[in-house]
């Protein structure tokens, strides 16, 4: 396989497992000469893009006694080959994709090869070997009729995809409110029964993860089968998700702390790029913990732009102090936590009132008289704990922010890079805009001795136990 070309090596520079994918890589042309590597621009879901090499060929097919090729192209993300490729078919103009199990209307494939993809038992000669047996079993593409042949029906199958509601017409194609929940624990069920209460949901997947220790109550669902949700053990499940759920945890008593956060990102390596995969377009919600680190773990696997992989950090705690400052001190100004969700978190208010229409809320720079108050109104929330109820709370929160469009700032955990002068690559939570794309930080701001202490204390403490995990 030629790799040769500086474009295709400028590329496979950027790949986080450049010597492995180049080993992948010729691994495929031993066996498979004929497909070629080529540089190319993907465009995501959400509009962004991404430069990344892609693979094309044509595959033989065997049907009814004939021999077919058929043209496939496969994007590596720049995770390969730990996450699987983004696989489509690209018919010719006399070709017709017959939509079915394994590919949708645009020609993407959906194969359980793909959906339970775990580098180094998958790999991509694998892939190929199951889409030969399964388009023999079922071919995705067809030769396309001439005019005089169409199907009259066609019109009448289109309209009747078309439904009259009362915010116009509809489309039944576009894209439902459907929520996964990833993890059947305590914090799961929080999170699902708060999700139902608080949004406006057509769908709400529950996928209890074998690996996980937050896992059984899945089954009490399962038995009393509210309305909307649906209880599964396959990830396959959560598919055209528009916010996905991560509060699954793989804890053990017996391993010290290191231990236990590189068992939680081993379970998310496990299925954070299977979810990312099937809901290319979703927000991903973590609220596993350690949730900064967890956050950040999931963002580096997904494959997302950090602007869709946010954590429920310091949500729950900024509630908390906006509603004591409003209640108990008679001061109607939003406030946030921010920083890491630990001790060394601080408190910072905005620049508005509650509950104010301004469309870009700001930091209210550190004073005097803010200060006090602050300090007053953290002191009384300090010790309400973060049981499993009230951040399930806080997660159906951000997620109908997401699910609404809301644009309501909250104290997520998000990329800080570049944030106030943090040059690390560390999540922390901040205060961020949400609405249906994801997240927009706010600007930052000066922060006073104290607070800024904290908050490089937390940047220093974070990287160095990133620095230790296999992601």
């Amino acid at each position: 396989m030629d790799l040769s070309s500086d474009q295709i090596k400028r590329i496979l520079s950027k790949y986080k497992f450049h010597d492995v994918a180049i080993e992948e890589l010729q691994k495929i042309h031993r066996i498979h000469p004929w497909i070629k590597p080529s540089p190319g621009t993907y465009t995501f879901s959400d509009g962004t893009q991404k430069d990344l090499l892609k693979l094309s060929g044509n595959i033989p097919v065997r049907y009814e006694g004939h021999s077919y090729n058929f043209p496939i192209q496969l994007w590596l993300i720049d995770s390969f080959p730990f996450t699987p490729p983004i696989c489509y078919l690209k018919p010719t103009k006399n070709m017709a994709i017959r939509e079915g199990k394994h590919v949708d209307a645009k020609g993407r494939l959906h194969l359980p090869a793909l959906h339970n993809w775990d580098h180094p038992k998958s790999s991509v000669v694998v892939l190929l070997n199951e889409m030969i047996d399964k388009f023999e079993e079922d071919p995705p593409l067809c030769s396309k009729p001439k005019d005089s042949d169409k199907d009259p029906n066609e019109l009448l199958a289109y309209v009747n995809k078309i439904q009259i509601n009362d915010g116009g017409v509809r489309n039944h194609d576009q894209q439902p409110n459907k929520v996964s929940v990833i993890g059947g624990g305590d914090l799961g069920m929080a999170s699902v029964m708060s999700i139902l209460a608080k949004c406006k949901v057509d769908k709400l997947v529950v996928i209890d993860v074998a690996e996980s220790s937050t896992k059984g109550g899945s089954t009490d669902l399962d038995i009393f089968s509210l309305p909307k949700v649906e209880v599964s053990r396959d990830l396959s499940a959560s598919a055209g998700s528009r916010v996905v759920v991560l509060t699954a945890n793989a804890w053990s008593s017996e391993q010290s702390y290191l231990g236990l956060v590189q068992t939680n990102a081993d379970l998310f390596r496990g299925i954070v790029p299977n979810l990312a995969r099937l809901s290319p377009a979703a927000v991903m919600l973590v609220a596993s913990q350690p949730v900064d680190i967890m956050t950040h773990v999931a963002w580096r696997q997904s494959g997302f732009p950090p602007t869709r992989v946010i954590g429920a950090g310091c949500n729950l705690d900024s509630e908390r102090l906006s509603h004591v400052l409003d209640i108990h001190l008679n001061t109607h100004k939003t406030a946030w936590v921010i920083g890491e969700l630990s001790n060394d978190k601080v408190a910072v208010m905005s620049n508005m009132a509650l509950g104010s229409n301004a469309p870009q809320p700001e930091i209210a720079p550190g004073s005097n008289t803010t200060k006090p108050l602050l300090d007053r109104a953290f002191e009384m929330i300090k010790n309400q704990g973060q049981r499993s109820w009230s951040v399930g709370l806080s997660v159906a929160d951000i997620t109908n922010s997401v699910l609404e469009n809301t644009m309501k700032t909250h104290s997520v955990s998000t990329l800080a890079q570049g944030w106030g002068g943090i040059g690390t690559e560390v999540f922390l939570s901040l205060p961020c805009i949400l609405g249906c794309s994801g997240s927009t930080r706010l600007a930052g701001v000066s922060l006073g001795k104290e607070e800024d202490s904290k908050l490089r204390d937390s940047v220093t403490s974070l990287s160095d136990l990133m620095g230790q995990l296999r992601i």
